[in-house]
Parts: C-alpha cells; structure tokens; sequence
C-alpha cells in the first residue's frame, strides 16, 4: 500500500503539467496554471509520506536475512570441516565479512528498487496513455529496447561479478594460509615462493575488478541512451505533432515531464538493480549456497571434493619429464627428468655443490613448480591434492634448522599437536636428542639461543619423525651432526615406516640407502651403491675419498 501511495506523483505528473499548460497558462491565466501546479505539489507531499515508510518495512525483512545467513556460513563451514578433515577454511573470513553483508544491502536494495521501477515504470506508462497515447508510443519503444539490451548484458556482468568474488576469497585464503605457516616458510626459505602467491592472488583480484568495472560501465551506457532517446525523439517530433493537431503544446510538455521524472529513474534504478543489487544478490547467494552446504555423510566419507582430492594410499611417488630452469634463457636444473620411488624407499641422493639436489627436493614437495613435466603420487597429480593433504603427506627438512622460541614440547609437536610424553620418548630416542632434553630439564623446558646447530638440526628431525608424514625429504638435514649421530638420524627414518629421500652430504648416506641417485650436470644414474661404483666413474671417484669405515 505504502508503494502505491509514493507513485501517486509519477502517474499525474505529466497530466497536471499538461492540465497547467493548456487551462491554466494559455487560456484562463497565470492563477489557474499555478492551481494545478499546486495540485501536483500536493500529491508529492502525499507520495514523499508512502516513500518514507519503505525503507522501514524493509528494514523487517533484510535484517532476520542477514541474521539467517551468518548462522548457515558458519554451521556449514564447521560441518564440512568436521565431516571433511579438512582444517581450516579461511575462505570463511571473506564470507562473513563482505558476502553475507553484500547479501544484506543487496536485498534491500533489490526490493527498493523493484518497488521503484514497477510502480515509477506503470504509473509513468498509465500517465503517458492517458494523456496522449502517440506520445506514449514514441517514448516507450526506446525503453523497452534498453530493457532488452540490458537483459543481454546481464549475462556477462554476472560472469564479471562471480570472478570478482572468486578472487576476493582466494586471495584472503592465501594471505590467511601464509601468514599461518610464517615459521614454515622462513625455515623453508620460500619468502620469494610465498610472496609470488599472494602477488598473484593480488593480479588476479585486480584483474577482475577491472573486467567488472567496464562491464559495469556498458550498463550505464545503456541507461543513459535509453533514458534519453525517448526525450530526443519526443521533441523531435514535438512541431510536427503540435502543428498536425495529434499533441497540445501542454501534452508535449506533460509527456516530457513523465519521461524526465518518472520513465528516466525508473530505467535509471532498473540498471542499477538489476544489474547492480539484483546480479550482486545472485551471485552472492550461490557463493554462500555452495560453501555452506552441509555435507551429506556419504559425501563426507566416499566423495570427495575435486579441488580436494586425496593421493592414492599406495603413495608410489611417479615423476615423468621433469624440467625446471630458474629463468626464461637459464640453462634446466633439472631435464626431462624421471624417477619412480616406491612406497618405503629410502633413496640417497648424491652429486657436487650446485648441480640441483635442493632444486630437486623442492619440487618432490610440491614448494618448487616445474615448467615442464609432471609428479604423481599414486595416479594423482601432485597438484591436484589439496594443500593441507599434500602438507601432511609430505615433511621437508632443510639444512637450516628453524627452532622457534618456546618450550621443547611446542618445538617438537608443531606437525602433530595431539602427541603425547610417550610419542615424544619415541622421538627423542630415535633421533638422539635425549641429552638435550635432560638439559633442558624436560619437554617443558624453554628453548634457547644456547642449542647448537647440531642441536636444531636434531630438533627439526624429531619434529618430523613425530609428523604424520608418510614421505619424508632430508635436504642436507644433518650436515652439522657429526657421523655417529647422522647415522643414527636417518636410520632412525629408515625404520619409520615411510619413504625417505636423503639429500646427502656424506657418502656415508648413500650406503644406508636402499639406492643412490647421482646428479652430476649430464644423465642422472639410479642404483645401489655397488652397481653406481661400478657403472659410473665419477661415483667411484666420490666414493674413493671415502676410505675409512663410518657409522651406519
């Protein structure tokens, strides 16, 4: 009812223009002229009271939306991470703090502005029949070719619109996962690594935004054409139509008064609901539907997700034409590479300084990107697992210890925060960091800056031997360990049930290997110790320096 009282004004409008004009200012006088136009002022002061009352009643109906929405975000977040084992969905963050509030606005501003172009759009038609129906013809068939136009553009704007939304996630789940795993990356030193993924989560939000803000653009483009066209044509045709008798000098000014105060909004605010509000409420709405869903248990357990796939449980590490070159015009560290490891191996890999051991390593775990060439784990692509799976799947131990400040116990279970005393005793035992945490005066004692390399070194390892990893990388790991204790570090990995790949810095590494991988700037050679000492020279020349027995 309040909506039909604020279109009183757009539908008399014109005729009280027209009334003014012609009975008033033209034939009985000033007075007369201004009557009417009392009479229109009076009935915008009747429409500007329902107009007030919209927004009120509006206000019942967003809010409780609003309200109803953050409650399905955050029960279906929770649900698929607990149904899913997924961890943490960051993604939520952009949810709850920009989509369910676009919803809101969104909402309210469709319903206002269905509420203007309904009632502006009839009530400016009706007035325009009623007034002069050729008038009306004129003024509507360039509106209603808007409408269409604008119809069409909305398909693209939507497309625009879900990109946009897209990018904003991404990038706050990006910002939110670095941000989280900080340790890891320094430790790692993927600084540059993680800054080229938010660097191009950044891109591509920008680049989004900009293909929404010139579509955005041809729609209004498309309310000013068609908002004006009918005024043009109008009072192109107004002589014509005055000296042929069909229009009054009054009803040509009565119809102009409809176009510019009642058919121009309303085409105006159908732009901008239709294609502002209303493809922004759809959009959205689907983004909120399809993160939030609660799963179905079947899917939970048997089905999961394609951007979440997990590895097979075989684990078989399969690696197929593998290149990588630190540049456009660098020579490849690694070429055309291959290498199948078998769930268990433990695989030593030797070769000079610089010929690309950590390059390697790197990409086994998925923190280096090849540009060629591809890395299965079972019959899944390495970069179709999921990062928290792929994370868990494999631990990397680089040559530079990272040891955070804290006690032992936080130091050791940071890959597997449920351990208890007992799963730490294994750990320490098998590592030999038992004196360490004698000195330290138990799992509880503060770490300090007084740990030794050797000691961090130690540290790191049992950190992730106690990790649920199944393939496990030794970039160097022990290189501050003297022999007799990186002996006892890597068979302690040895036994672990798992894989192991050992970037070596002793050749005492590749005789406790199951096989030996030689890196050495031409064709890689795989095979035991023995069979490497026989096939190649310069593994023997390696080997030959190592005369005297060391630990294994």
């Amino acid at each position: 009812m309040v909506a039909l009282v604020a279109a009183v004004p757009g539908l008399v409008s014109g005729r009280l223009v027209a009334l003014a004009v012609d009975r008033g200012f033209l034939r009985a006088g000033v007075a007369i002229g201004l009557a009417w136009l009392g009479v229109w002022a009076v009935a915008v002061v009747v429409g500007s009271f329902g107009a007030r009352r919209v927004p009120v009643r509006l206000g019942a109906i967003v809010e409780p939306l609003r309200d109803d929405l953050m409650t399905q975000v955050v029960s279906g977040t929770l649900a698929q991470a607990a149904a899913g084992g997924r961890g943490t969905d960051t993604g939520t963050v952009a949810r709850l703090t920009k989509q369910v509030e676009a919803v809101r606005d969104s909402a309210a501003g469709l319903l206002l502005g269905v509420q203007q172009v309904g009632f502006g759009v009839v009530a400016a038609v009706a007035g325009l029949f009623w007034l002069a129906p050729i008038a009306a013809v004129i003024a509507v068939a360039p509106v209603v070719l808007a409408f269409l136009v604008l119809g069409r553009l909305l398909v693209g704007l939507v497309g625009r619109l879900q990109d946009v939304l897209v990018a904003e996630e991404r990038l706050a789940s990006s910002v939110s996962e670095i941000a989280g795993a900080v340790r890891d990356v320094v430790a790692c030193g993927a600084e540059n690594g993680a800054r080229g993924e938010i660097g191009d989560a950044v891109e591509a939000q920008a680049a989004a935004s900009r293909a929404l803000a010139r579509a955005t653009a041809l729609r209004s483009a498309v309310a000013t054409i068609g908002g004006y066209l009918p005024l043009v044509a109008l009072v192109a045709l107004g002589p014509w139509l005055i000296h042929s008798g069909r229009l009054s000098l009054g009803e040509l000014l009565g119809a102009v008064t409809y176009i510019t105060t009642g058919l121009q909004p309303a085409l105006r605010a159908a732009v901008q609901t239709f294609g502002g509000s209303g493809t922004l409420l759809a959009v959205t709405l689907h983004r909120l539907s399809a993160a939030s869903q609660l799963p179905l248990e079947e899917e939970a357990v048997h089905v999961p997700s394609p951007s979440k796939v997990r590895p097979d449980a075989a684990l078989d590490l399969r690696v197929r034409g593998l290149t990588f070159a630190y540049g456009p015009h660098a020579a490849p560290v690694v070429d055309r590479f291959d290498l199948d490891l078998h769930y268990g191996d433990h695989l030593a890999v030797v070769g000079p300084s610089g010929i690309g051991k950590s390059t390697l390593a790197g990409l086994l775990v998925g923190l280096t990107q090849p540009q060629r060439g591809s890395i299965h784990l079972g019959s899944t692509p390495l970069s179709a697992i999921a990062p928290a799976q792929l994370r868990r799947t494999f631990a990397f131990v680089p040559q530079e210890s990272y040891v955070f400040t804290g006690t032992l116990r936080e130091n050791l279970i940071y890959l597997h925060q449920q351990a208890t005393d007992a799963d730490l005793d294994k750990a320490v035992d098998a590592i030999g960091l038992r004196s360490v945490v004698d000195r330290l005066g138990g799992y509880d004692g503060i770490v300090g800056r007084d740990l030794s390399t050797g000691e961090r070194q130690q540290i790191a390892l049992a950190r992730s031997w106690l990790s649920p990893a199944e393939i496990v990388v030794l970039d160097e790991a022990t290189c501050h360990l003297h022999p007799a204790a990186e002996a006892q570090a890597e068979n302690a990995f040895r036994h672990r049930p798992g894989t192991v790949v050992v970037i070596a810095h002793r050749m005492s590494s590749a005789l406790r290997a199951d096989r030996v991988l030689l890196l050495d700037g031409t064709t890689p050679m795989l095979g035991t110790h023995q069979e490497l000492r026989t096939r190649s020279r310069p593994y023997g020349e390696l080997a030959g320096y190592w005369d005297d027995p060391e630990p294994r």
